[in-house]
């Protein structure tokens, strides 16, 4: 809601963050240091410089906050200190009669509860995604709209002000003021914690950049007004006045605190519901504060941000794992450096396609944005920052795995023979009680799985001799694997990771199924020419005639 306060934000994390302890430090030799350092900051430059002096934004405002940190943190380990000028591109020719003071930013509830500790009077207003504006008035006539520049100066945006209806052409009043607010893209019944702040700020900053604004592209900027300088001192009488002048929303939404309780249930009543604007947090100003010859453009001791939870968290990444499943799918699964996102740690994230890893080349030490999809799961969004140094992986080539391979855990199949066992004991095939994930891998652990069907041969006194199985949770398991002998011809077919078959009948033996032609499965209804080929190819498959070899000696029937 004021301006721009990745500036104060930087200042707040230079204040705020606490010494870095060696073992949350990178094992990096000096010169990898200075590197990673250097990129990093250069990144930041140009996030900056494309944010302040194009009105572009390239990444949202938490994970440029995170990268700020980490940065300042980075230098702490390092002994190498950061550069922390943002709006050194931003400044204009335009002076601002009062400078923009800006807000520091608060991000937890024990920051706001000492924030308010000793505070009196202190009134909450939403932080509304915008860009930050002055407007000037003499004798209650616009004369002047100036960007936020760098707080000092900015850049003269009177034109464009002057054909949008959301600002005040002529307060009711014939009076000289200046005050300060934010142009906001309009939206509604905008709910923020569903929807996010949906590019609102970047839309007026790229259409205030112009050289010409239409009248359709001006009627959708709003303006709200937070503050009046030079207006009266009492915070109450301030938002009355601009009220009778014309600036209604500012006392609408400006509500009083007493309490942390206060300030937590405007915060969450603002996040969740509809608002026309999109919102970043709250702030919290005190009703008084000095007068405005004294107001500099640095984050302020009367006013403060509480920012909503973080929609994006920055997270490093650790180690690269390339999961493959039993259909022979590749899925990159990175491991990161745990991080909080809303009441979730996260560790792990799923690229979702060696595709999209191979585009995006994510290596052991890049930062990525995460979020959560549907509030739960974690999702990868991007890369956001790249390690100088690529560590080399060893990748799996898609070509070598598919819905017929890896049939016995030999070099490179632990993965997708893995994930044919579970498939087998799982609900879509046997439904084995007792029997996961973590109970094959102890018995891949052992050597005594070389084959799919190694595990009919172990009975309950082999079992308990094994590592991690008791007698009793041995005879369980001995007691599993023989009830899969009962199991139906159909449900050992889905177990062995048959292709999908859609209506067609089974009959009761594997000699029928085996027998089919492509063009036979083809007839089936719901069976197209790919799906025949892959029935087809299944059940002449050698490691596939093999297993049903083996079922058909266990005496199962069907086989």
């Amino acid at each position: 809601m004021l301006p721009d306060l990745r500036l104060f934000s930087t200042l707040m994390i230079l204040l705020l963050c606490l010494p870095v302890t060696a073992s949350e430090c990178p094992d990096w030799a000096a010169d990898r240091a200075a590197r990673e350092i250097s990129t990093l900051q250069k990144q930041i430059d140009l996030w900056d410089d494309s944010y302040h002096r194009q009105g572009q934004s390239l990444v949202a405002d938490e994970l440029y906050d995170q990268s700020r940190k980490r940065l300042t943190a980075l230098g702490q380990c390092f002994n190498l200190a950061p550069t922390a000028q943002p709006l050194r591109t931003a400044r204009g020719p335009l002076a601002h009669p009062i400078p923009h003071t800006g807000l520091g930013k608060l991000h937890d509830v024990p920051e706001v509860e000492k924030w308010l500790q000793g505070r009196t009077d202190v009134w909450a207003q939403p932080k509304i995604d915008g860009v930050a504006v002055s407007l000037v008035y003499r004798q209650g006539v616009l004369t002047q709209a100036i960007s936020r520049g760098d707080g000092v100066s900015g850049h003269d945006w009177t034109k464009s002000a002057r054909l949008i209806p959301g600002i005040v052409q002529q307060l009711t009043q014939p009076r000289d003021l200046v005050v300060q607010g934010e142009l906001y893209w309009r939206l509604g019944d905008h709910v923020q914690a569903q929807a996010g702040s949906d590019n609102a700020r970047s839309s007026v900053a790229g259409l205030m950049a112009r050289k010409v604004l239409e009248a359709g592209q001006a009627a959708g900027i709003g303006l709200f007004v937070w503050d009046w300088p030079q207006g009266p001192t009492d915070l109450t009488a301030r938002t009355t006045a601009l009220k009778e002048l014309g600036f209604a929303d500012t006392a609408k939404y400006n509500q009083p605190v007493t309490s942390l309780a206060d300030a937590e249930r405007w915060r969450e009543h603002w996040y969740r519901s509809p608002l026309p604007f999109a919102t970043d947090g709250i702030v919290l100003r005190q009703n008084q504060r000095p007068s405005a010859e004294r107001w500099q453009a640095r984050s302020p001791y009367w006013a403060i941000a509480w920012k909503y939870p973080f929609a994006q968290a920055l997270a490093e990444v650790r180690k690269v794992h390339f999961n493959i499943g039993r259909t022979g799918r590749i899925t990159p699964v990175l491991e990161l450096k745990p991080v909080q996102l809303d009441d979730r740690q996260i560790k792990r994230v799923s690229v979702g396609s060696l595709q999209r890893w191979q585009a995006l080349d994510i290596r052991p030490g890049d930062q990525v944005a995460i979020s959560l999809a549907g509030l739960t799961i974690p999702r990868l969004d991007d890369v956001v920052l790249r390690s100088v140094e690529r560590t080399e992986l060893s990748v799996p080539q898609a070509a070598d795995f598919h819905f017929l391979s890896c049939w016995q855990p030999t070099p490179g199949c632990h993965s997708q023979f893995l994930a044919r066992l579970t498939w087998l004991s799982g609900k879509q095939g046997l439904a084995l009680p007792n029997v996961g994930p973590g109970t094959w891998e102890k018995l891949l652990a052992t050597g005594r799985l070389n084959s799919l069907l190694d595990w009919l041969t172990l009975d309950a006194q082999e079992l308990a001799n094994i590592d991690g199985f008791g007698e009793r949770s041995a005879a369980r398991l001995a007691d599993s694997f023989n009830s899969a002998r009962q199991r139906p011809f159909a449900e050992w077919l889905k177990a062995l990771g048959l292709p999908a078959t859609g209506e067609a009948p089974l009959g009761d033996t594997w000699q029928t199924l085996a027998q089919r032609s492509a063009e036979q499965w083809q007839g089936e209804a719901g069976i197209g020419p790919g799906r025949a080929a892959q029935l087809q190819a299944f059940f002449r498959d050698p490691q596939v005639l093999a297993l049903s070899e083996t079922l058909r000696d266990a005496g199962i029937n069907g086989f």
